[in-house]
Formats: structure tokens, C-alpha cells, sequence
């Protein structure tokens, strides 16, 4: 399994699954479920390639504007890794409110390559409720649900 971040370029090879892990990223307020994905997906010997967006080198200093150059290159590489990726992971952590998430579940709604988890008490449940059954996208309980979904698809 590779795990791939930003800002390195992102390279899946051919006949190599991939899984964009979309969703709650505040620092020290969410629990790092982008590690428990990886980590069950190694024990698991998965061989696909992750895209996870958490950049160890964050700094939540940063102004967020196309003109800052560190910002735009970590949303661009964010959207391009979402297009290329088979699947994308979307998890609403009830503690958090994501609006970055919501955008990008509408960005790819009607792709059909979505694995979305928002357990209760999400703030905006209803509403991520309402476009996976209207998109037909698939929804599970919870992060163990989602390790078994990226499994099956080698």
C-alpha cells in the first residue's frame, strides 16, 4: 500500500486502486481517522495507492486566498487527486462541522465512486442523508465499514 500526501505529485499506477480520504481535518479537535483507515488497510496488506490530503505541514496560519501559493497548491492538488481517484471517502465526524467536505460530496455526487460515512450527531446529517439517497451513493455506519468497502475493491 502506498499512502500519498501533499505536496508530493501523486502517481497511481495502472490497474492500482486508489481511495481519497475526504473529510474532518481540524487539528486537536477530531480524532485522526485517516490513520485508523491506513492502518487497518495495512494490516489488511491492501495494495492500493491512499490520497490523503492531511499535510504534516500544515499551518493554520495560512492565508486561504488563490493568492497565497501554499493554499492553492494544496486545494488543487486536493481536486486533482479527487478526479483521478476510483473512490472517494467521505467521513462527517460528529464533532466537527467539515464544509469543506460538504462541498466536495456535492462536487462528486454524481460520480458514483463515493463511500460515505456521517454517523449520528453530525450537524448536518439529514442533509448528507438526503444527497446519498438521491445520488444512490453508497453510505455505511462506520470507519470499519469503510476499511471493509475499500477491501473489496481489489
Amino acid at each position: 500500500m502506498r499512502i500519498l500526501t501533499p505536496p508530493q505529485p501523486f502517481d497511481i499506477q495502472n490497474n492500482e486502486k486508489s481511495v481519497f480520504l475526504a473529510g474532518s481535518i481540524e487539528r486537536g479537535n477530531v480524532e485522526n481517522w485517516q490513520t485508523y483507515i491506513t492502518d487497518r488497510l495495512a494490516a489488511a496488506q491492501w495494495t492500493g495507492a491512499i490520497l490523503n490530503p492531511h499535510r504534516e505541514s500544515w499551518d493554520s496560519s495560512w492565508v486561504q486566498s488563490i493568492d497565497n501559493q501554499v493554499f492553492k497548491e494544496q486545494t488543487l492538488w486536493e481536486l486533482q487527486a479527487m478526479e483521478q481517484a476510483d473512490w472517494i471517502v467521505y467521513y462527517f465526524q460528529p464533532q466537527s462541522q467539515a464544509p469543506i467536505t460538504l462541498l466536495e460530496l456535492g462536487l462528486h455526487a454524481t460520480k458514483q465512486k463515493s463511500i460515505v460515512c456521517c454517523p449520528e450527531g453530525y450537524w448536518r446529517k439529514g442533509n448528507v442523508d438526503i444527497v446519498c439517497e438521491h445520488y444512490k451513493l453508497n453510505q455505511v455506519l462506520d470507519l470499519e465499514a469503510v476499511v471493509q468497502e475499500i477491501l473489496r475493491l481489489n
